[in-house]
């Protein structure tokens, strides 16, 4: 890893939890990233198979926590209070970096202060074959009214300068899956803060997700949008958390005009 002391140093947040065949290329993930110096903090829910031995035996990682928690936020929570670095990202333990230069990227937009978070693309790749593209979530640039018909940033492309996690707090533990929603809608649309749009794809993401599951967690999950909404004080059109799972479909049939060197180089 390079340090450029000109940039802002990144803290990366990783939760596990018995991820043992993927948790190995997370860490190479953050360790190979060049021109910036960042730092990887893991958080582990109390796994039962080889993730602590890995992340024992690796010199890449910066601090470490081993402890029972409350899911996946509780977790990530915990791991931010852990952060050291000026701006928070956070890489969930089977996704991966797209390529060893998009943390410095990340790091240039941050030079300029008045940004306090900033978002990519993703593609989402196969979880038995991580070369195959299954969908490409373009994500645009920002313009708060994009929410109101069921926008969001991909959330593992999400940094945000720690000082915004210090004074707006960090995710809802009582939203479940939604809980990373209710966080960008928190900081973006009810406090505004200053984000910017990098047009490339930023991290690789395992195909999966509990929310989408079946239609019983989907009606779940809307419910704890509406909620996300309600307890910020914001009011959605009628259609907006109708849209917003609807905004997915497209997803599956757009590919990035450039496959991410984390995919093309392993094929």
């Amino acid at each position: 890893m390079k340090d450029s002391p000109m940039l802002p140093t990144i803290s990366v947040i990783t939760a596990c939890r018995n991820c043992a065949q993927t948790l190995e290329q997370a860490i190479a993930s953050v360790a190979n990233q060049n021109g910036v110096q960042a730092l990887h903090h893991i958080v582990d829910g109390g796994s039962t198979d080889s993730s602590l031995a890995i992340i024992k035996s690796s010199p890449d990682i910066n601090d470490f926590l081993t402890e029972p928690d409350n899911g996946l936020y509780d977790a990530m929570n915990k791991g931010i209070q852990l952060a050291k670095g000026e701006v928070v990202g956070i890489l969930n333990a089977d996704d991966f970096y797209s390529s060893p230069l998009v943390l410095q990227q990340v790091a240039h937009v941050f030079q300029d202060e008045s940004v306090a978070a900033c978002y990519g693309d993703l593609c989402y790749v196969s979880g038995e074959y991580s070369r195959k593209i299954v969908r490409y979530w373009r994500s645009g640039p920002y313009v708060y009214r994009k929410f109101y018909w069921g926008w969001m940033p991909p959330h593992p492309t999400f940094f945000v300068r720690r000082r915004i996690y210090e004074r707006y707090g960090g995710f809802n533990l009582s939203l479940g899956s939604a809980a990373d929603y209710e966080l960008m809608l928190r900081f973006l649309l009810k406090y505004q803060i200053k984000t910017a749009y990098i047009p490339e794809v930023l991290v690789c993401m395992r195909i999966g997700g509990v929310s989408n599951a079946s239609l019983a967690n989907r009606i779940k999950a809307n419910r704890m949008d509406r909620k996300a909404w309600l307890i910020n004080g914001l009011r959605p059109y009628p259609w907006t958390l109708w849209c917003k799972p609807l905004r997915k479909l497209h997803q599956y049939f757009l590919r990035p005009s450039h496959v991410p060197i984390a995919i093309s180089d392993a094929c």
